[in-house]
């Protein structure tokens, strides 16, 4: 009887799946937020851990050192400010313009959120460390919105509104114009208000399409 209790109150015990997943994921968070505070260099596993309430030795059965550590928070922070497939795809509206507009706009408020901005600045900070983490965050994150674009300009090409040789290239540079011009900016300490925001992605939009009609 002794025995049968004792083991019911160890399981009692034992945090659920979700109950460690949820543990997990805050320590993750907590492991973004010291990063970009104090950078990859100063931050420490023992305050990282200290943060959550967690030992250091806990943290360290699941990653043997600050480099995983620093990678599953990026990844984690990756997947979860990244927009959806069903976001981008609601941006088609029929109108070309509009619907540039709507892509642009969708990619760049995503980045003004609170967790978007820990996400972009530490892929800045950090990149010349690791110089492979803008090629994840592209392939997890702005790869979706650059295939579905390529596919809209790619639509508009055979109806024979615009005239774009390579729409994966011309969608790649639709990025870099009309998105990552603001969001650098965004992410320097800039704020912009909703009209200037969204007079600088229209005009931007006006300018690629003025390369991209067909003469």
């Amino acid at each position: 009887m002794n025995e049968v209790s004792s083991l019911t109150r160890a399981r009692a015990g034992r945090p659920t799946r979700e109950q460690a997943q949820a543990r997990h994921n805050e320590l993750l968070d907590a492991a973004l937020d010291h990063f970009l505070d104090k950078g990859f260099e100063l931050a420490t596993i023992e305050a990282i851990a200290g943060a959550v309430g967690m030992t250091k030795r806990t943290v360290y059965a699941k990653y043997p050192d600050k480099v995983s550590l620093f990678r599953a928070a990026l990844n984690l922070a990756v997947e979860r400010y990244s927009v959806t497939p069903e976001q981008i795809a609601e941006t088609d509206c029929g109108d070309i313009e509009q619907t540039l507009v709507r892509i642009a706009r969708l990619r760049i408020r995503q980045v003004m959120t609170p967790n978007g901005l820990k996400l972009q600045r530490i892929l800045y900070t950090e990149s010349y460390r690791f110089p492979d983490i803008f090629l994840i965050a592209y392939e997890r994150g702005a790869m979706q919105t650059v295939k579905f674009l390529a596919s809209v300009l790619e639509r508009e090409t055979k109806a024979g509104r615009l005239a774009v040789p390579d729409a994966e290239v011309a969608a790649n540079l639709f990025m870099s114009m009309v998105v990552s011009g603001p969001v650098r900016i965004i992410v320097s300490g800039k704020v912009f208000s909703d009209e200037e925001l969204e007079r600088r992605i229209s005009d931007a939009v006006r300018l690629f399409l003025n390369g991209a009609l067909r003469r």
